[in-house]
């Protein structure tokens, strides 16, 4: 097979590397592909392999040779699902690869909004409890997690883990998901932190609005590391500002980079990461690992982890 990697670099980083797919077939990889490159550098592929490089229709329909696409994600929101399928292109994704660092960074954020441990550090940096007179001092409220409600929307691998993390913590955790669990806005009436695990399809795009985010209480929190644009977040910022919520910790956003006029960029108490959940090396380890064995799989005739359109 030819295989072409689209946008490689954010997946090793530097610090992995391809071996796992060099057996598979002659391989090309393209640290980063534009929009409009991505047509050229796949004409003669047999298989391709995207993160965040998109491909419509348009690009499709002109690459016949095509015959299959593994996702380097969970999420396939960047690939037109059912062109690729109509024109009879194998699609799979790396289901379940960040499970637990997506996990742990979700609580990290969660934990940075109760106990502000960046604001009281770089306190200390700054001079102020060497110049203060008591032996401790407040930046900012601290919430106990214990005894607190977590609010889930959405119920796959990584919001059950999500789940696990929580209860040892000691907070109840109650869902919204597609089938089951509570109404989205009780979850949000309900809880005292919300946390988005959800796929980005047009069911979910901005599903979180104005609307949602009135019903919350003034000292809850909005934690989001799945997509972006499953929150309005012109209407986010809006809250932020207006005090509908405590804080918002976010490692995604709906463009990224994200312009310097981005209205969340600077709104008051919102945190943002940049897109980091997923990217520990173990995380990443298992990506690339997942992605060699779904084209292996595919080759030998027996694709796995297969996205189909809904």
């Amino acid at each position: 097979m030819r295989i072409v990697i689209l946008d490689g670099f954010t997946t090793t980083a530097g610090d992995l590397d391809w071996s796992p797919l060099e057996g598979l077939g002659s391989l090309t990889v393209y640290d980063r592909t534009a929009p409009d490159e991505a047509e050229a550098r796949s004409r003669e592929a047999d298989a391709v392999l995207i993160n965040k490089t998109q491909m419509g229709a348009d690009v499709l329909g002109r690459l016949p040779r095509l015959r299959y696409i593994g996702i380097l994600a969970t999420g396939y929101n960047t690939l037109d699902l059912a062109a690729a399928h109509a024109q009879g292109i194998t699609v799979c994704n790396a289901a379940g690869y960040g499970t637990d660092s997506v996990a742990q960074h979700t609580f990290a954020l969660l934990l940075e909004l109760s106990n502000r441990v960046c604001a009281h550090a770089r306190s200390v940096q700054a001079g102020e409890w060497s110049a203060s007179p008591d032996w401790t001092y407040l930046k900012a409220p601290l919430v106990e997690l214990s005894g607190k409600v977590l609010g889930l929307a959405g119920t796959g691998r990584i919001g059950s883990r999500v789940a696990e993390i929580a209860r040892a913590f000691g907070m109840q955790v109650q869902v919204s998901g597609r089938s089951s669990g509570l109404p989205l806005e009780t979850l949000f009436e309900t809880s005292d932190a919300i946390s988005l695990h959800c796929p980005l399809t047009p069911r979910t795009h901005e599903m979180v609005h104005a609307g949602l985010l009135r019903r919350m209480k003034p000292g809850a929190f909005l934690i989001n590391t799945s997509r972006g644009a499953l929150i309005r977040e012109a209407d986010l910022a809006r809250a932020l500002r207006e005090g509908w919520l405590a804080g918002a910790a976010l490692d995604v956003l709906s463009q990224e980079p994200p312009p310097p006029d981005h209205p969340l960029l600077h709104a008051p108490n919102c945190l943002i990461t940049p897109h980091i959940a997923w990217a520990t090396p173990e995380s990443r380890s298992r990506l690339i690992r997942i992605a060699a064995e779904n084209l292996r799989a595919f080759a030998t005739g027996s694709p796995q982890n297969l996205v189909l359109p809904s």
